[in-house]
């Protein structure tokens, strides 16, 4: 028996609610020795005023070492195994934008990025252009055709565009040809078996026709691509937890994560107090809530810890309001760790807290830090049991055996 079939069998009605609060890229370090880290050094009264009423620790994304993406990160607070469901960013990010992925379909994430003279990459982002510039730039990659496949190029926001490939007998199982680094050139897509080569020739063909298209812009000169992926057999979340769930979340590859899963995906605005409103105002309609907060992750990517700093305490700043909705499990975590130090993800695991009235064992901790939740009563345990506690507090799962 795995877990998603013990949960089908333990799991029972209630009319409970439970608030997942993703604080992505939560996790930091400090920059110098002996320093704090950004979610130490931020003040946040009302986070730390959860670590009093609750229970805390650590989790770990997927494995002790391991650096999770996005997908994993999420797939693991959601009770998937992540090793096991190992779901392209392409598919999160088409479902993001609700393109109507098909059974013939690979999509792909593409970064629009900075050439140097020499063909290297120069700034992975672009220098991170409006949504309104990628929209203009994603005009001229649709001008793009290959013979024997159907293209499709669709804006996503920022520097992210979504590629769609359409043609029977394609694979996806193409390395990405991001380097993750800048002063080198863009790496060449291959295949790791005949229908996922076939992928890559298109990818290839593609990449070189859009480095000509791009050639004059003067910041989204070139693109790189990332998470090539068919679409997945998935059980729902609904299905799975007997929870009717929501989404609020502003960036497309996490409303593509819920939809993934088929949570209902809520027009969330743009800002945390579009989040808040409509949380209130869906707060009789669902009994699961997944929110999700970008900004702490994408200042860290930045490696620009007073940012980071700055948006832990703005988010901080709206806890008090899902507090006042009584939830009776509210849950804050994050998807993994982005220290400013690492301009990057990292392997640390996520400091996590789980505020429940009525069934959880308060452990003495009063800061909601790194330090203090490896004192934390739920110790260091792996994400994708998170959602097995959430249930549990939650008054949702029976006994096992006699």
């Amino acid at each position: 028996m795995n877990i998603h079939e013990l949960i089908g069998e333990l799991r029972e009605p209630a009319k409970t609610k439970i608030v997942l609060l993703v604080a992505d890229g939560l996790g930091g370090l400090p920059v110098v020795k002996g320093g704090k880290t950004e979610l130490e050094t931020a003040r946040v009264p009302n986070l730390d005023a959860c670590a009093a009423d609750g229970v805390s620790g650590l989790s770990t994304p997927v494995l002790p070492g391991v650096t999770p993406g996005s997908g994993p990160g999420h797939l693991g607070l959601f009770g998937y195994d992540p090793l096991e469901f190992r779901i392209g960013r392409g598919i999160l990010e088409a479902l993001g934008i609700n393109f109507a992925v098909g059974a013939s379909d690979v999509a792909v994430r593409g970064n629009f990025c900075t050439m140097a003279p020499d063909g290297t990459i120069a700034d992975r982002r672009a220098g991170r252009p409006t949504t309104a510039r990628c929209v203009e730039v994603v005009e001229k990659l649709r001008a793009i055709t290959l013979p024997g496949v159907e293209i499709f190029v669709e804006p996503v926001k920022e520097h992210r565009f979504v590629l769609v490939f359409r043609a029977v007998g394609l694979g996806g199982h193409v390395n990405d040809t991001d380097p993750q680094v800048t002063g080198v050139e863009p790496l060449p897509a291959a295949g790791k078996d005949a229908p996922s080569q076939r992928t890559a020739e298109f990818a290839n063909a593609f990449m070189a026709l859009a480095r000509e298209v791009l050639r004059h812009e003067p910041d989204c000169s070139g693109a790189v691509l990332r998470g090539f992926a068919t679409y997945p057999t998935i059980t729902t979340f609904a299905d799975l937890y007997g929870l009717k769930p929501a989404a609020i979340a502003v960036y497309p590859m996490y409303k593509g994560l819920a939809r993934l899963v088929g949570m209902d995906v809520l027009d969330a605005g743009q800002t945390l107090g579009d989040q808040m409103a409509r949380l209130k105002a869906s707060w009789n309609d669902y009994d699961f809530f997944f929110l999700h907060y970008k900004y702490t992750d994408s200042t860290g990517e930045d490696g620009n810890f007073p940012a980071k700093v700055e948006m832990i305490e703005k988010l901080d700043a709206i806890v008090p309001q899902i507090r006042a909705l009584n939830p009776d499990v509210f849950i804050v975590t994050g998807d993994h760790s982005t220290p400013s130090k690492f301009k990057s993800h990292s392997f640390h695991p996520v400091p996590t807290v789980i505020v429940a009235p009525e069934t959880a064992r308060p452990d003495g901790n009063t800061e909601f830090s790194e330090s203090a939740c490896l004192r934390g009563g739920l110790g260091h345990f792996q994400a994708m049991h998170l959602m097995l506690l959430a249930m549990a507090h939650a008054n949702r799962l029976g006994k096992y055996g006699a």
